[in-house]
C-alpha cells in the first residue's frame, strides 16, 4: 500500500535514445522473471469477466445480461448487512512486463519510441474496477451481483517525464475511501530502470456500485481502518469528496464568474478592441495570440463491440484513450511541438456509451500560461436515427512544453467561460503539485 503524496513533475513522451541491449539490461525487473505469480495487466479484464460472469462473445451478451439479472437477490438491503473490509483486502499488484516480455511492446509503443499514455489510461481504468471488486468480493458467491463502473477520474499526476517502452512497469493500488455506494481507489505506477523502480504517476479514481442490471445504486462494504496512516488516507478521501462538491457548486454552468474573473475577461476584451474604429464589434488579435476558435480539433469514433466493457457498453478506458490522444494532438498542433503531460484532471462519466453509437469528440485549447497549456475534450454520442446529441464525458488535460506558448483569446461569452474553466483547472493542478 502507499500513502497519498503531493505530486510533482510533468509529463510523458519524448524518450531518450538508448540502445536495445542497454534497455533490455536496464528494464528487466527481478520480480517479473519467468515463474512469478503476480497478476499480469493483460489478465485484468479476464479476471473481471470471471467475477461478473460476462460473456467473451458479443453474440451471447443478451443471455449473459439476463443471467446477471437473477443476481439481484444477493444484493444487501443496507450497508449494515455487509462485513467491513480492510485496505489490505483490496490491495493489488499488477505487472506490465514490457522489458521482460518484448512481445507486449507493440501494443504500447508510439512512434516517438515511448509508451502510449492512452494505453496506460485503459489499464488504470480496468485495474480500478478490479480493486473495487476485491473490496466487495463475497467468497460464498460465484459471481458478484454488483455492477461497478467508473464515475470519475479525480486526478492523475505525472511524477516522471519519460515512460520507457522496454522497461517493466508495476501497478499497485487499493481502496482508500468508501461511502454507501461509491468507492475511491488510488493507484501508483512505477517503472524499473537502471536497477531500481522509479515513480511514474499517482491516480485517484472514484467508482460507483450499481445493481446487476446497472439501473440503481447498490450498497458496498464499509471500510475498516487499522492504523493512523489508514485513518489519514481515509480522511484525505473525505477532503477529496468535499472539494468535488465545492467545485461542482461553483461551476460556471451554475453560477456567474467571480468579480476577479469578470475583470479578467473584460480586460481580455479591451485588449482586442480596434482603437482606430472605437467599435465594440471590431476586434484585433493581440501579438503572440490565437483566437480560441482557431485552437480546436474534432474527431469521430464508431463504437464497435470490440471496445465493450464487461457490461457490454463502451469501455471507459477506451474513451479516455481516445480523448487523451485527441487532446494531445490538439496541443501539438497548437504549439507546433510535442507536448508532455503534466496531469489529467476531473474526468466525469455522465452517462454510458452504448455499442453502435457515433461518438463525437471535440478538443479545445482553453487556457495557456507560461509553458503550460490546458486542453478540454468534450465527448457526446449521436443517435443516427433520432439525431439526438447527449454529453457523455468531459476531460481536462494539462500539458507543458519547454518554450513560450501563445496566449489563447476568447471572443464570445461562451468561449470566455471555457477560458475561465480552463484557468480554474490549471490553477487547481498547480496547487496540487506545489
Amino acid at each position: 500500500m502507499f500513502s497519498p503524496r503531493v505530486l510533482k513533475s510533468a509529463s510523458l513522451l519524448m524518450c531518450r535514445g538508448l540502445s536495445t541491449s542497454q534497455m533490455c539490461l536496464q528494464g528487466k525487473a527481478p520480480d517479473m522473471a519467468d515463474g512469478n505469480t503476480f497478476l499480469l495487466v493483460s489478465n485484468v479484464r479476464n479476471r473481471l469477466r470471471e467475477i461478473v460472469g460476462a460473456s467473451t462473445n458479443w453474440k451471447d451478451h443478451q443471455q449473459a445480461l439476463a443471467e446477471r439479472a437473477t443476481l439481484s437477490q444477493y444484493l444487501a438491503q443496507s450497508q449494515d448487512e455487509l462485513p467491513a473490509k480492510t485496505m489490505k483486502d483490496s490491495a493489488i499488484e499488477a505487472h506490465l512486463p514490457l522489458g521482460s516480455q518484448p512481445a507486449l511492446r507493440e501494443k504500447y509503443l508510439n512512434y516517438h519510441n515511448s509508451v502510449r499514455f492512452g494505453r496506460i489510461l485503459e489499464d488504470l481504468d480496468s485495474l480500478a474496477v478490479l480493486i473495487c471488486y476485491s473490496h466487495t468480493w463475497n467468497k460464498e458467491l460465484k459471481r458478484s451481483p454488483l455492477s461497478i463502473v467508473t464515475a470519475l477520474v479525480d486526478k492523475i499526476d505525472m511524477r516522471k517525464n519519460i515512460i520507457y517502452p522496454d522497461c517493466d512497469i508495476k501497478f499497485t493500488g487499493h481502496v482508500t475511501w468508501v461511502g454507501k455506494t461509491s468507492i475511491e481507489a488510488k493507484m501508483h505506477l512505477s517503472q524499473y530502470h537502471d536497477g531500481a523502480y522509479t515513480d511514474v504517476l499517482d491516480a485517484t479514481f472514484v467508482m460507483v456500485a450499481r445493481d446487476p442490471e446497472n439501473k440503481r445504486a447498490a450498497f458496498i462494504n464499509p471500510l475498516k481502518l487499522e492504523s493512523l496512516e489508514e485513518e489519514a488516507i481515509f480522511q484525505q478521501g473525505e477532503i477529496n469528496k468535499t472539494r468535488r462538491v465545492e467545485l461542482s457548486t461553483a461551476s460556471l454552468l451554475k453560477v456567474a464568474p467571480t468579480a476577479e474573473e469578470r475583470t479578467r475577461i473584460h480586460n481580455l476584451f479591451l485588449n482586442t478592441l480596434d482603437t482606430q474604429t472605437v467599435s465594440f464589434r471590431s476586434r484585433i488579435l493581440p501579438p503572440n495570440s490565437v483566437w480560441m476558435e482557431d485552437a480546436k480539433m474534432k474527431g469521430l469514433e464508431i463504437c464497435h463491440p470490440q471496445e465493450r466493457n464487461i457490461f457490454n457498453r463502451i469501455f471507459g478506458g477506451f474513451l479516455m484513450r481516445k480523448a487523451y490522444e485527441l487532446g494531445w494532438a490538439n496541443a501539438c498542433a497548437f504549439i507546433g511541438s510535442r507536448p508532455t503531460l503534466v496531469a489529467v484532471d476531473d474526468i466525469l462519466f455522465r452517462k454510458p456509451v452504448e455499442i453502435g453509437s457515433l461518438l463525437l469528440l471535440s478538443s479545445q485549447v482553453c487556457y495557456t500560461e507560461g509553458m503550460h497549456i490546458q486542453v478540454r475534450v468534450h465527448t457526446e454520442v449521436l443517435d443516427p436515427l433520432t439525431r439526438q446529441h447527449s454529453t457523455t464525458n468531459v476531460f481536462h488535460f494539462t500539458f507543458c512544453i519547454e518554450k513560450d506558448i501563445p496566449a489563447v483569446v476568447p471572443q464570445s461569452y461562451g468561449e470566455s467561460m471555457l477560458y475561465l474553466d480552463g484557468k480554474r483547472h490549471f490553477d487547481e493542478t498547480m496547487r496540487s503539485q506545489g
